[in-house]
């Protein structure tokens, strides 16, 4: 992978000073052919132009050719004169030529003052009229003559070479500037790529990189996804051991009514019991049937609180009559008629509440103080305005346990409820989450749990 990305890292620049050298190779190319100096491509001002057009002011009479007079003024402003000259080179006319021009010129002569200016620097130009031909000389003239020898065939050797040579240049450097480049940038994703294969593989743990450059910041929030991922993980597998737990709880809480209500109901078979012993048994069966049933209402209430599909009935009731009832009712209980429970209120109050479910979560958790306890335990259930205290001075709760016991699938060290689910407490806990209420508890092993719900 990490030369995979490195290559094609390469590949890019390379690929990018190609293009860039054979459109600047294009480029001088065009400008070459397109700005070559010729004699159709002079300014209108130049001494070719003039020249080349100067025949306008020309014309012959008598056979002899003669300048008429704007041909004389053009020249007196560009600053030149002219000399016509017969098939022969001898000089015919003239117009403001030096007294000192030659009267007559040879084809050497003539090729010579072309390319290069006489001795009084007077630069000439050639041109033709009719049969005769005339040279015009420009004293001190502003341009200039340069001859240059043109072999296509060498210049298009030279050019093809010098491309090879540059683009091989280019191209070699290109390579080693991205070679350098690209190992710095690579070789952080690299270990990015390796670090997310690590988290995909479920290995969480945090990594430092070297030099990890301008990813710094992509590391750090990859070492806190690690950190994330493995508190989720740890929840996780907590709460599937939970899970586990609850359900060989509730698989064994089962068994035992099923197998009380499957030998009740093989005795009922036999046509020797009499009719109490009859009635005793069913009683038994309908006793462990209620039992099924209120543990598979527990769960379903759960799953229902878990999802939030948990509509409330509210109505308007004062609290301190309604927790007093409560109380009443435990007292009324046949199991728990000698056992001390005390109720006091002070500055009770109403509150909006689902009496149905309310009143199930606060026996859950004055139930709780009296079954996890032994008999002599004493519990006090108060009402202050809107919050309502469940104390009791029992065995506590171990510090281990305390965070957990709200947890659906949990069930304490210290529960001898055989016939307890697991989920009261984090049922209780979520019907007062769902009137928008909390519950506090603190507890210490040896001096007991103090439960407190506050209601808004």
């Amino acid at each position: 992978m990490k030369w995979k990305l490195t290559g094609r890292y390469l590949v890019s620049i390379l690929a990018i000073v190609a293009i860039v050298v054979i459109l600047n190779v294009v480029i001088l190319v065009t400008l070459l052919v397109n700005d070559r100096t010729g004699i159709d491509d002079v300014e209108s001002n130049s001494g070719e132009t003039f020249t080349r057009t100067f025949n306008q002011y020309m014309s012959l009479e008598d056979g002899a050719p003669v300048v008429n007079e704007d041909g004389i003024t053009a020249l007196e402003e560009f600053g030149a004169f002219i000399q016509i000259l017969d098939a022969s080179g001898d000089v015919v006319s003239d117009v403001g030529a030096p007294v000192d021009a030659p009267d007559s010129y040879s084809p050497i002569e003539l090729i010579q003052i072309y390319k290069y200016k006489d001795d009084d620097l007077v630069l000439y130009f050639v041109g033709e009229f009719e049969t005769y031909s005339y040279l015009i000389g420009v004293p001190d003239a502003k341009e200039d003559r340069a001859l240059f020898m043109l072999d296509p065939e060498a210049i298009f050797a030279y050019v093809s070479r010098a491309t090879v040579i540059l683009l091989i240049v280019d191209l070699a450097v290109a390579a080693l500037i991205g070679l350098a480049f690209s190992s710095i940038l690579t070789r952080p994703v690299y270990r990015l790529t390796e670090r997310i294969a690590q988290l995909k593989a479920r290995d969480f743990s945090t990594v430092e990189p070297k030099r990890p450059g301008m990813y710094r910041p992509v590391f750090a929030n990859l070492n806190d996804v690690s950190q994330t991922l493995t508190t989720y993980e740890s929840e996780r597998e907590q709460l599937e051991r939970r899970r586990k737990e609850w359900m060989s709880n509730v698989s064994h809480d089962l068994k035992t009514p099923l197998a009380s209500i499957q030998g009740y109901a093989e005795l009922l078979e036999d046509t020797g019991v009499d009719e109490t012993e009859r009635r005793q048994y069913a009683e038994v069966i309908e006793r462990q049937a209620l039992y099924m049933k209120e543990l598979l209402d527990d769960f379903n209430l759960t799953m229902r609180l878990q999802h939030g599909d948990f509509p409330l009935n509210r109505e308007t009731t004062r609290l301190e009559p309604f927790v007093r009832e409560l109380v009443i009712d435990v007292l009324n209980d046949p199991r728990f008629a000698t056992r001390d429970i005390t109720f006091s209120s002070t500055d009770a109050t109403s509150r909006d509440v689902d009496r149905h479910f309310m009143k199930r979560a606060l026996l859950n958790f004055i139930y709780n103080a009296l079954l996890h306890n032994d008999e002599s335990v004493t519990v006090h259930v108060t009402v202050l305005g809107g919050t309502i205290i469940v104390q009791d001075d029992g065995n506590g709760i171990d510090a281990a346990d305390l965070p957990y016991i709200f947890e659906r699938y949990y069930r304490g060290t210290n529960t001898t409820d055989a016939l307890g689910s697991g989920l009261g407490m984090a049922i209780s806990r979520d019907i007062v989450k769902a009137h928008g209420g909390t519950v506090t508890v603190t507890s210490d092993l040896g001096v007991g749990t103090t439960i407190q719900i506050d209601l808004p």
